[in-house]
């Protein structure tokens, strides 16, 4: 089968090869620590025969035929070793450690070494010293290796393994620096530096700068790299809010004062282009890389740098929760399915054999009227008798009339049957009335838990503004332990963990400033004594204020009128006026349940047809003729728009700077007929207007609508209150001060959120 090429395969053996080489140059005498590597890279189940030509090819670096035969021999035992146990399917266990050390004797036998005139040893044992370190060492980047081959960007690296891939890039870094010169150690540390600070923007770059520059400080044997490292990092830090290029230059500014310090500038030309290249190609390459590049890594980091099992677990949760509630909703259709199926109206089927049965069987004239046209005529007068629910002599038809010889018993037995019709009818009518309303109660109960399980089936994921937010908090004085960003749009929320003593305006601040989103508190939850959590919420678009004013009917101690404010949540709200016909505690009274109905139906999410149409059979239902009119708007907060609903109540207006937007339906009362019919409107009312509201009792006042128009025409209100204060007083004054209706007004202003 033929074999596709493997690019990133590819990739990591060049890479190990080039480390091989890098590392026979870390130790002064050049000594094989390429060993160490390639063992490593064997025992994390590499190819052996590639690793093996790759680590004889290193060796020749030391110009020496017996370092080669010595690495050749090396390279072959472990081939044999790896090749056996692959033979055998078995992975190389804690015995390495002794084959390691095995492969140590043509190193103490063949490679050249003269010995450290430093150590009081014989060049044998400064030999045997040196094996001992190449097979700790290859215990330790084995560690690294695996660590950065199969757990980089795919889980949290340990604080070992995050040590073991610094003791590989201390002495990988300083055999390069060795073998190509500080130039390309400072174009290979320096892009890795500003890519970090690219990825991260935060203090993980600082000791990221620290380890890049340990090659350089144990090559130099001085510290001054670790300090100009970090100070690399603090200024490409400092600049990094305003973009890739900025920090870019703000880092090769910062070398290249360095290097005045270094002395570099009084070397060669040739020398100081080199060395300033070295920082300026690898920031030019870092600039030019593509954001997609830096969105993806990010967020693979963030991901496996958090902790992940909360929030899939919490996602999980979420998840199973929605498919129920949605299983639920489902169930829920079902039942409205069956409840609306209709009940088939057989009452009036038999009326006509029914009256036959009862007049005509032992009438000697019956084979006469028969043929005279009986059975049609008496349809029609059937027809005629269930339109009005009893018939009389002048409804009976001529043919009829002239046939029958017992005009006055047909009447009395087809009004008998017309009566168990009519009440068999109202008792269908009823029953379905019933079967509606239950359908309609199962559609709202399955739109709600259908809403709420798509919205519980979201799923919470990292976001990188998270970071954003928190160094932004840090700057503030504000340490956050936790941050969690879920939600969009309307739904985007913050929760974030803080002291117990921030104040949340500040708090929601200092995060829409850095998140780019306008944000308010909508609830701190206590942890401890000391911390709690912030619940941030994304602020609408408006706000609103609200006026009311209302009086009695003259000589009623209570108003048949009554309103309504309802915070549904914090981007809706209703406002409701509601005139119970008459005036007085019975009045009160229906209004205040229509208004309590549509509260909780509101509250509960309902759909608005459900709400209306279930309030009013609940009305029509009751025992007493009860009606009552309304005027109700559903505010959205974000958009600015009302939803208006008018049912049997006068004129409403709203108030735009010079025009006036009339508001009206010409619905009957809720609960004067079975099947309500709303005039339902839409406004879409920007900052400043104002939505006015008044009961019958005040537009009355007025005598007519163009007069109220005129006369509001003329407000320029400044508050809602004042507004509905002043319309009041108006209208009382057109009845001498003495209220002959129940009168209220309902005000609301939108504004813009601060």
């Amino acid at each position: 089968m033929k074999k596709h090429f493997d690019l990133k395969a590819a990739l990591v053996y060049a890479a190990i090869g080039a480390a091989m080489v890098f590392l026979n140059f870390s130790l002064p005498m050049r000594e094989p620590l390429s060993f160490a590597l390639f063992a490593a890279a064997i025992y994390c189940g590499l190819d052996p025969f590639v690793l093996a030509a790759e680590y004889l090819a290193a060796s020749a670096v030391q110009l020496s035929l017996y370092a080669s035969l010595s690495a050749a021999i090396q390279g072959a035992f472990l081939l044999v070793v790896a090749a056996l146990y692959g033979r055998f399917r078995r992975r190389i266990g804690v015995e390495r450690a002794l084959y390691t050390l095995a492969a140590q004797l043509p190193f103490l036998f063949l490679f050249p070494h003269a010995g450290y005139a430093i150590l009081p040893l014989s060049p044998l044992l400064q030999k045997l010293v040196i094996g001992g370190f190449f097979t700790l060492a290859s215990l330790l980047f084995e560690g690294g290796l695996n660590a950065l081959l199969r757990r980089a960007f795919r889980c949290r690296l340990s604080s070992g393994e995050l040590a073991e891939v610094a003791l590989m890039w201390l002495f990988t870094g300083m055999g390069g620096a060795f073998a190509l010169g500080l130039p390309f150690f400072y174009a290979i540390s320096l892009g890795a530096l500003l890519f970090g600070v690219v990825l991260v923007r935060g203090a993980a770059a600082v000791p990221f700068a620290a380890v890049l520059s340990l090659p350089l400080c144990a090559a130099l044997q001085s510290a001054i790299p670790l300090a100009e490292y970090v100070v690399y990092a603090s200024f490409a830090l400092l600049f990094i809010p305003y973009g890739k290029t900025a920090a870019a230059l703000a880092l090769t500014v910062a070398f290249a004062a360095a290097m005045y310090f270094e002395g570099l500038y009084v070397s060669s030309v040739a020398e100081i282009l080199t060395t300033l290249l070295a920082a300026a190609i690898p920031a030019v390459l870092v600039v030019c890389l593509p954001e997609k590049l830096f969105r993806r890594a990010k967020k693979t980091l963030l991901f496996y740098r958090e902790r992940t099992l909360p929030r899939i677990a919490v996602n999980r949760s979420r998840r199973a929760v929605g498919e129920q509630l949605y299983e639920v909703s489902s169930l829920f259709r079902e039942i409205e399915s069956a409840f609306d199926i209709g009940t088939e109206d057989r009452a009036g089927d038999n009326l006509r054999e029914k009256v036959l049965a009862a007049l005509c069987a032992g009438c000697p004239n019956r084979r006469a009227c028969e043929e005279s046209g009986r059975d049609e005529n008496l349809e029609k007068l059937i027809a005629v008798g269930k339109a009005k629910g009893r018939v009389n002599l002048i409804d009976i038809p001529v043919g009829l009339l002239r046939s029958c010889q017992n005009s006055a018993g047909l009447l009395f037995a087809l009004n008998k049957q017309l009566a168990d019709y009519s009440r068999a009818a109202l008792e269908l009518e009823s029953a379905r009335e019933g079967r509606r309303l239950l359908a309609q109660q199962a559609h709202g109960v399955s739109k709600i838990l259908r809403d709420i399980a798509l919205e519980q089936s979201e799923e919470f994921v990292f976001s990188d503004e998270e970071q954003t937010l928190a160094a932004a908090l840090a700057k503030e004085g504000l340490l956050s332990s936790e941050i969690f960003l879920y939600g969009e749009g309307a739904h985007f929320t913050v929760t974030v963990t803080l002291e117990s003593k921030a104040e949340g305006k500040r708090v929601a601040a200092v995060a829409g400033k850095a998140l780019g989103v306008p944000l308010a508190l909508s609830e701190k939850i206590p942890l401890t004594a000391e911390r709690a959590c912030f619940v941030l919420k994304r602020k609408p678009d408006f706000d609103a204020s609200f006026g009311v004013a209302s009086c009695p009917k003259e000589g009623e101690t209570a108003s048949g009128d009554t309103h309504s404010i309802l915070k549904i949540d914090e981007r809706r709200f209703i406002v409701a006026l509601s005139d119970g016909m008459g005036s007085g505690d019975k009045a009160r009274s229906v209004s205040d349940t229509t208004l309590s109905l549509l509260e909780s139906f509101y509250k509960a999410k309902m759909p608005s047809e459900t709400v209306l149409g279930t309030v009013n059979s609940l009305i029509a239902f009751s025992a007493e003729e009860t009606f009552s009119c309304l005027d109700l708007a559903a505010f959205n907060l974000d958009t600015g728009i009302a939803d208006i609903v008018k049912i049997g109540s006068p004129v409403g207006f709203v108030l735009s700077g010079e025009t006036l937007q009339v508001l009206e339906g010409e619905s009957l009362p809720i609960g004067a007929l079975e099947v309500v019919h709303p005039a339902v409107l839409r406004v879409e009312m920007k900052a400043n207007d104002f939505l006015i509201f008044m009961s019958d009792g005040v537009t009355s006042a007025f005598g007519s609508s163009s007069e109220l128009c005129a006369y509001l025409s003329r407000l320029h209100p400044l508050n809602p209150q004042s507004l509905a204060e002043e319309i009041l007083k108006t209208a009382l004054s057109r009845y001498d001060g003495r209220a002959e209706d129940d009168m209220t007004v309902l005000t609301v202003k939108l504004t813009k959120a601060a």
